[in-house]
């Protein structure tokens, strides 16, 4: 079946589909040839696979291209019976790739999705024939500021006492503020942004986000710093230097310890670097998919 992703401001001829990972539904959209070299896109918080909307046709000319709205995000659905821990969402990616019939992907992950990302990278090496990591958190976490504002709704998620008033604070119009400039200045659509923050608005959505938060623990986790000088596949990591939330000084940290990392490293752009260089971000990502990769 071919679709126009919704939210989007033009067609890209993709193909929803949806696959069952841990009993759950998990929305998923398709381009390009579909027995060509896999990629797979992982988006970052709060977003959802619209993200890539720039980045998708260009991939889909020469790879199939699979984009899913991560397991609670997007058109995926919000279980509140699943663990979301850093360890169970790793494996809950292989499981993903099974229910997708792929062995081994080119895995690209923007924030969250790139946390995801190079765990998994760093866990089933044998299934990422190439990397690419662009303004997450890798290796290390958050600037202060926004260390301390996860670190609460964490707490506010794990504790009885904290959830009931957090329920009532307004996460999508805090989200939608956070988005604003990158509205102004033409890069995101108000549809787009909608569909990545409105489900926030209902109760059901609220008490999702606390449940995924409860699981979430925001210090670094130092075996994956331990494990970057151990990724040998070819891998890029594209970094917008002007991001508030994640420092550049991860990016140099990954690119230095990765020993097949090349360093995109953009001046004016922010940690929404998909949509604010989209040409540079593309261009990056096609030099990676050049690369040779172990197997040839």
């Amino acid at each position: 079946m071919s679709t126009q992703s919704p939210g989007t401001d033009r067609p890209d001829r993709s193909r929803a589909r949806s696959v069952r990972v841990d009993g759950a539904r998990v929305a998923c959209w398709e381009s390009g040839p579909p027995h060509a070299e896999p990629v797979l896109l992982l988006h970052g918080y709060p977003a959802d696979h619209r993200c890539w909307r720039h980045q998708i046709p260009p991939l889909s000319v020469r790879h199939r291209v699979v984009a899913p709205d991560i397991l609670g995000w997007g058109a995926s659905d919000r279980p509140l019976h699943l663990s979301f821990d850093y360890d169970t969402e790793v494996a809950r990616l292989g499981r993903l790739l099974d229910a997708l019939g792929l062995d081994s992907v080119n895995l690209v992950g923007h924030d969250y999705g790139g946390f995801l990302a190079l765990g998994f990278a760093e866990t089933h090496p044998g299934r990422v024939r190439r990397l690419a990591i662009l303004n997450s958190r890798a290796q290390a976490t958050f600037t202060r500021r926004w260390y301390a504002a996860f670190s609460l709704v964490g707490l506010a998620g794990r504790s009885p006492v904290l959830r009931r008033p957090a329920m009532r604070l307004p996460y999508a119009a805090i989200h939608r503020r956070s988005f604003a400039p990158l509205v102004r200045a033409g890069h995101l659509d108000v549809d787009v942004l909608e569909g990545y923050v409105g489900w926030m608005d209902t109760p059901q959505g609220r008490r999702w986000l606390l449940h995924y938060f409860g699981d979430y623990r925001t210090p670094p986790r130092p075996e994956l710093r331990r494990g970057l000088a151990g990724i040998s596949c070819p891998t890029a990591v594209v970094w917008g230097r002007a991001d508030p939330y994640l420092s550049p000084a991860i990016a140099t940290e990954l690119a230095g310890a990765v020993p097949r990392a090349e360093l995109t490293m953009l001046d004016d752009a922010g940690h929404w670097v998909m949509d604010e260089r989209p040409d540079a971000v593309t261009a990056a990502l096609g030099r990676l998919m050049e690369r040779t990769t172990p197997n040839g």
